[in-house]
């Protein structure tokens, strides 16, 4: 039977990533050893979960390690695991592209850094391809791999000039080795086949690396006399293994013991970020219930944060022994771009994600980690804070749906925009601390433009009056308003639905109004279903407004975009009596109530109305044509 054997073309976005790391990142290229390393203990976590549902696919290859072997005559650095390997299909839909759901993501993440004039090397790691940080240093990259429990092995092999090859192989043993036929040393360069740059970039990088990275190495011995004493003046050269990490859990050790480098580089080992953290919390409980955790929140959100298959969660361990990467158990959605490690010795190895789900223990966990990190938060200093929720604030919000027992720790931590914040973000605690002495509610305005809302004719009467306006620019802040409800016993007010009850409308004038006004709403039935003097306004002509429990134009326009049909709501055109546009059309309509230009006016204040908000015309040539008329004076009076 003949042994398969293809070859095929890398990906576009996977050949931009190469051109990435061989020409952007050769400042640092002792990363890839660390990238190997990494995947090497994935592969070998993966193996041992599997085994406690599978005890017999170890056989007796129980002793895991990771070995770093190189080879200075022939320029090569292998890293070989015993881990859980691939089969041919696995290789072929892992190494040379990307999955298919994050391939649109990539892409666009690449786009963005061309845009940017950008080097995004955490591109690598978020999207799971730290492997092809060995082109860096390698001219040729060979990977064998044999899965556990399969009797085939697979080699692939690429020089990273545009194409690879697959093929079936042979392997004595289960796990994968990755051989690197090195670049040529630059002069001053890392010589990633000497002993000491190895053990250095292992103890720089993967000293906490659960499993022992090994390596042969010369060592020089006394000869042993026929007692077995050393024999004066006598030595030998051999080659013994020896373990290059101290295999230390970085989270069962004492805060005190840890430098900021250790804490960063276990970071980059479990997130396969190369950014460093924006932040981390280290703790250790101890009582009733017993686990260890170090988490931390990255810089930047991942770009495949959104993807319904991203894997996100904090890896689980039980006396340092890996139970499951990815528990999402421990940490809810709102905070799913957390990483890190929990250890708790009380939880069964063979524990099942069903089984987690149910379990007191996980879930009283997740309540002490949630309730620590939202005080970090809280307690960060505002530029650290603003950082944070530049980044993260958008996926922060979600919490104020998803977890009723925490609403107001996370309504504590939200941050908006005002119309008298000069562009700084305030709390809605500073916000009631600042309202007016006979202000009831907290005043909002949704919308997806910050100087459309900041310039919106729906908060000339607030503005007027000294009342700042929380402006809302995030789709979620519509579901934050819907949830929320109050805050530190104030209630939200929209400002662009209902009457504003800041002043009194002026009776005298509106019953001089009224029929013109009942005019205009005949012409303009189709789209509005009612016409009235303005609350909102102040120099402005015309506004729309809902009614207090309407949907928002703005939530109107998040649903459509996702696809959903949504009944178009008729909204109120408010009309300002003393804008002299307005008097001019009375005194047309108490001419001649009949006059055409009535009804080219109304449309012309409904479109005005819709302009000022940020929308859309459906006949924009129309309205272009009217402000022609009004700028020359051509529309009869």
């Amino acid at each position: 039977m003949e042994s398969r054997k293809e070859t095929h073309p890398f990906k576009t976005e996977i050949n931009q990533l190469m051109n990435i790391i061989i020409h952007s990142l050769y400042s640092h290229p002792e990363i890839f050893l660390r990238e190997l390393i990494s995947n090497a203990s994935d592969a070998i976590d993966k193996l041992r979960f599997k085994a406690q549902l599978e005890p017999d696919i170890l056989g007796t290859d129980t002793e895991f390690k990771i070995v770093v072997k190189p080879d200075a005559g022939r320029r090569t650095l292998e890293v070989s695991d015993n881990g859980i390997g691939m089969t041919y299909d696995e290789v072929a839909e892992n190494i040379g592209t990307i999955a298919k759901s994050g391939t649109a993501v990539f892409a666009e993440a690449m786009n963005a850094a061309k845009k940017n004039d950008a080097l995004l090397p955490e591109l690598i790691g978020q999207f799971g391809v730290g492997f092809y940080s060995s082109f860096i240093v390698a001219e040729k990259v060979t990977l064998v791999t044999k899965a556990a429990g399969s009797d085939r092995a697979v080699r692939w092999e690429s020089s990273g000039d545009g194409s690879y090859t697959i093929e079936e192989a042979e392997k004595a043993t289960r796990g994968t080795s990755v051989i690197l036929k090195l670049k040529e040393a630059e002069e001053d360069g890392q010589d990633f086949t000497s002993e000491w740059a190895i053990r250095e970039i292992v103890k720089k990088h993967s000293d906490f690396v659960a499993y022992p990275i090994v390596m042969d190495v010369k060592k020089t011995k006394p000869v042993l006399d026929a007692e077995g004493k050393p024999d004066p003046g006598r030595t030998e050269t051999v080659v013994e293994e020896e373990t290059l990490n101290s295999m230390k859990a970085i989270w069962a050790r004492d805060k005190s013991e840890v430098s900021e480098e250790e804490y960063n580089e276990f970071y980059s080992h479990i997130s396969h970020d190369w950014n460093p953290p924006h932040s981390r919390l280290h703790l250790k409980l101890e009582g009733t219930t017993e686990y260890s955790a170090l988490l931390y929140i990255p810089t930047k959100l991942p770009f495949d944060f959104f993807l319904h298959e991203r894997k996100h969660g904090i890896h689980l361990y039980s006396r340092r022994v890996f139970i499951m990467e990815n528990c999402t158990d421990l940490m809810p959605p709102y905070l799913g771009f957390i990483k890190g490690v929990v250890d708790a010795p009380d939880l069964n190895l063979n524990v099942s994600r069903e089984i987690l789900q149910q379990n007191a223990l996980v879930r009283n966990i997740r309540t002490n980690l949630v309730k620590r990190l939202l005080d970090m938060l809280a307690g960060m200093e505002k530029e650290k804070y603003e950082s944070f929720y530049g980044e993260f604030g958008h996926v922060l919000k979600s919490g104020i749906s998803a977890d009723f027992e925490n609403r107001e720790k996370i309504a504590s931590l939200l941050r908006y925009k005002t119309t008298r914040s000069d562009g700084q973000w305030i709390s809605l605690r500073e916000y009631v601390s600042r309202m007016m002495p006979d202000q009831k509610e907290i005043y909002y305005m949704t919308g997806e433009n910050l100087t459309v809302l900041l310039n919106s004719p729906h908060l000339e009467q607030l503005k007027e009056k000294g009342y700042e306006v929380l402006l809302m620019t995030d789709p979620v802040d519509e579901w934050v308003i819907r949830d929320l409800h109050e805050f530190e016993k104030k209630g939200f007010r929209s400002a662009e639905k209902g009457d504003l009850d800041i002043g009194e409308i002026d009776e005298k004038k509106k019953d001089v109004y009224n029929a013109l006004f009942g005019c205009i709403q005949s012409s303009l039935d189709d789209v509005v279903k009612d016409v009235k003097p303005s609350t909102h306004l102040k120099e402005s002509i015309a506004c729309l407004s809902g009614d207090p429990h309407d949907m928002s134009a703005f939530l109107e326009k998040i649903l459509r975009a996702n696809g959903q049909e949504v009944p178009r709501t008729k909204r109120v055109l408010e009309l300002n009596m003393d804008h002299p546009l307005l008097s001019k059309m009375r005194k047309i309509y108490e001419k001649d109530r009949k006059a055409p230009v009535l009804k080219d006016y109304s449309q012309f204040l409904y479109d005005m109305a819709v302009i000022s908000e940020g929308g859309r015309l459906d006949n924009p040539s129309r309205f272009s044509k009217m402000i022609g008329d009004l700028a020359t004076g051509t529309v009869a009076d």
